[in-house]
């Protein structure tokens, strides 16, 4: 009898929301903002990200200020602001946070209000034709290059930078306002009170500095690094992508029947059409706007750093200043220690004399005075005895103190 198998068990329900979408905040670069949910898939098809570069626009997740550039798009990660940049929109991740209410507010006035761009007289013809083929005034701009204006992607990066350093520097000065009063009472009055207030202090300072440091790195580093730099002109790239379009619709009219003179013309001129396809695609972009864009942000951060660092110094001054002033305290103790010591020494040996008289011993001081002249000179020898012992414990004692400072054990 053969052995039924057992019916397969049917997969477990997926889970509701093992693949949630996300609320996104859609800002175009000519356009109202909307609000969208999007998910994961969707983010990495519009963007061409991958899911590791997601990963740091988690809000689950804690990563370090970043700024990647890629081959469509720019992600920013600093601090508060997490965006995703492309040459025509911008997507920041849960636009309903408290805390990105002003950098939004900024965002809106820096688009709906744009800087002028400067136009020269002699290259304004042809623009407002170009225009019109499909990529908006960005691309035909660039093409002509007749407008000089800072491009879509670096105006939402230079928002982003803005905002990350105001919030540095607003917590910067909160922290300085705070921590140098707190510091001059410790000087003045050191309690438990005081110490774990400068403590926190400390605590608030050292995090602080670790992330203005980590948003100066990464500027640094994408200032040492041009490559980086070049894949963040996201407007720049889609000019090439237009270009190469359009020199190969010119290269698809090549097999029109024409003369072979024309043909030879028509031959150079194709070797000339190539090699400026090769030159185009291989030559270095300018780099000069976004760089001078990162090195004033990047000044900046590193004042902010400097005074973080001010104040650091001034905390380690502080607490050198208190170690110095525990240690003369140390040093008073024990010096009080010696001296109450000493005294505890002379002290026994004024007691071993009195020990001495103590005893019941039959000598002719303790007999019983017979005449009141025996009386008299027996206790005159009495107050002798007592005052001698004591003026010699003291005479000991001054003399112990007077070894020690000359020895400069005591002070």
């Amino acid at each position: 009898m053969e052995r039924r198998q057992p019916a397969p068990q049917p997969p477990p329900p997926r889970r509701k929301g093992a693949v949630a979408s996300r609320e996104w905040l859609v800002v175009p670069a000519a356009g109202e903002a909307r609000t969208r949910e999007f998910g994961k898939h969707q983010i990495m098809e519009m963007t061409g990200l991958p899911a590791r570069d997601l990963r740091v626009l988690d809000p689950l997740l804690s990563y370090p200020s970043t700024i990647l550039g890629r081959d469509r798009a720019v992600v920013v990660n600093l601090e508060h602001v997490k965006a995703i940049v492309t040459a025509n929109e911008a997507l920041v991740p849960n636009p309903g946070n408290p805390l990105l209410r002003p950098f939004l507010s900024d965002l809106h006035a820096r688009l709906v209000f744009p800087d002028l761009p400067s136009t020269s007289p002699a290259t304004d013809r042809g623009t407002d034709t170009e225009q019109s083929e499909g990529n908006g005034p960005t691309l035909a701009a660039y093409r002509s290059g007749s407008v000089k204006f800072l491009p879509f992607e670096f105006k939402v990066l230079e928002v982003c930078l803005e905002y990350t350093c105001k919030c540095l520097e607003s917590e910067t000065l909160a922290l300085e306002k705070e921590a140098y009063p707190a510091l001059d009472e410790l000087t003045s009055k050191v309690s438990t009170l005081n110490l774990e207030h400068v403590r926190q202090i400390k605590s608030r300072l050292v995090e602080l500095s670790g992330r203005v440091q980590k948003v100066r790195d990464e500027l640094e580093h994408l200032l040492d690094d041009d490559i980086d730099m070049s894949e963040m002109y996201l407007t720049r790239k889609l000019t090439f992508q237009g270009l190469s379009e359009s020199l190969g619709m010119v290269d698809s009219n090549k097999d029109a029947p024409i003369d072979h003179d024309e043909e030879k013309e028509e031959e150079d001129h194709d070797d000339e059409t190539e090699s400026g396809r090769e030159s185009s695609v291989y030559i270095k972009p300018n780099i000069e706007e976004l760089e001078m864009l990162l090195e004033a942000y990047f000044v900046q951060v590193d004042g902010t750093l400097n005074k973080l660092y001010n104040l650091r110094e001034y905390v380690d001054d502080t607490e050198d200043y208190i170690n110095i002033m525990l240690d003369e305290k140390q040093n008073q103790l024990l010096q009080m220690g010696v001296m109450l010591t000493t005294a505890t020494v002379v002290v026994t040996a004024g007691i071993a004399v009195v020990s001495l008289f103590g005893m019941n011993i039959h000598i002719d001081l303790m007999k019983a005075a017979e005449t009141d002249e025996e009386a008299r000179i027996k206790n005159m020898k009495f107050w002798e005895t007592t005052w001698g012992t004591v003026a010699g414990c003291v005479v000991i004692y001054l003399l112990a103190i007077y070894a020690g400072k000359k020895s400069k054990i005591l002070q």
